[in-house]
């Protein structure tokens, strides 16, 4: 499936709630965000119906996201009938990982292939202060537990802050001795959170990729370890734009995602979708195509005019469009 600039899109991500069990800083205000009615979002039958007319127009990979979609009732049930729609050859997750532990025997029974794990910080502490109400500890025991199910690839994706003085090289020696792919993401402007404090995005605070891999490099080399290099047999499967390093024999990768410094929408291959049923072509446009109602309303010809509409819909790039009305928490992570 083309879209108006000739990119192959293959890829959805879907949103299956606002709802999340952190409240982190940088993604939603202490109290959270409005929540969604229970009518607003979008039923698990629809989002199965939804999935099947997008793989017959060429969606081959499904992500679920959040909030925290490990928290929406009848997760287990939706990636089992999903991997088995024809067409769909990948279903992943995004999750913050504290309910994993319990939850992945049977994620990975019904057919999850991989999991990116969100963890911002390796400090218990700052962890707290964050999260507002999350322990390191727990999510650290959903890498394990998704390790240990054999999950492959497991990534961890840290957003780096620079006003968090996060330990990156700490992240970073994750990779070497476990089959782990850390991805650097820098910071994005998503919602307006400048009034909320401790939530506000600014230019002073995003850490250029480039910058952020020769500190990471510059601190390896006063350790005494080797600089990072390009990765090669040990780069993992996936969908998304980082660029991935190694530790020489490292099991894992270093991952750097660029939305900012390095704009990747030439390679863009994906629609979103929000808990609420609203299809977005761009992570950075507001511009929002509505296929609930389509689910609701309409047969499958209208749910498929929905997502060709949005796939016509998608920008050459983002330009230097700077924030979107919504948080990410809102949008799907």
């Amino acid at each position: 499936m083309k879209d108006s600039h000739g990119r192959t899109i293959d890829y959805l991500r879907i949103s299956l709630t606002d709802r999340c069990n952190f409240r982190c800083v940088y993604c939603m205000p202490e109290d959270g965000v409005c929540q969604m009615g229970h009518d607003e979002i979008l039923r698990i039958e629809e989002i199965e119906r939804l999935v099947r007319v997008a793989a017959g127009i060429g969606i081959k990979s499904v992500r679920l996201t959040g909030g925290e979609p490990l928290v929406r009732k009848g997760v287990v049930g939706l990636v089992e009938t999903l991997t088995g729609i024809p067409g769909i050859e990948n279903v992943s997750m995004t999750t913050n990982g504290v309910l994993l532990p319990r939850m992945i025997d049977d994620l990975k029974a019904a057919g999850l292939s991989r999991v990116n794990i969100s963890l911002d910080t390796l400090d218990a502490e700052q962890f707290r202060a964050i999260t507002r109400v999350g322990n390191l500890d727990d999510t650290l025991a959903g890498i394990d537990a998704a390790l240990e199910a054999g999950l492959n690839p497991v990534k961890v994706n840290a957003v780096t802050v620079r006003s968090l003085n996060q330990d990156f090289l700490e992240f970073a020696k994750l990779s070497i001795d476990r089959p782990l792919h850390v991805r650097f993401i820098e910071y994005m402007p998503l919602g307006d959170t400048s009034e909320d404090s401790g939530t506000g995005w600014g230019k002073a605070d995003v850490i250029p990729s480039e910058e952020l891999c020769a500190l990471i490099n510059e601190q390896a080399r006063a350790a005494g370890l080797p600089e990072l290099r390009p990765a090669g047999a040990s780069k993992p499967l996936g969908w998304g734009p980082a660029r991935y390093f190694e530790f020489p024999g490292a099991q894992g990768t270093v991952g750097f995602i660029s939305p900012l410094s390095r704009h990747f929408c030439a390679e863009c291959n994906r629609l979103r979708v929000t808990a609420d049923g609203k299809v977005r072509p761009c992570l950075f446009s507001d511009t929002e195509y509505d296929v609930r109602t389509a689910l609701r309303e309409g047969d499958d010809e209208a749910v498929h005019g929905v997502l060709l509409e949005a796939l016509g819909a998608k920008p050459d790039e983002h330009h230097d469009k700077v924030g979107t009305d919504r948080k990410m928490s809102q949008i799907g992570g």
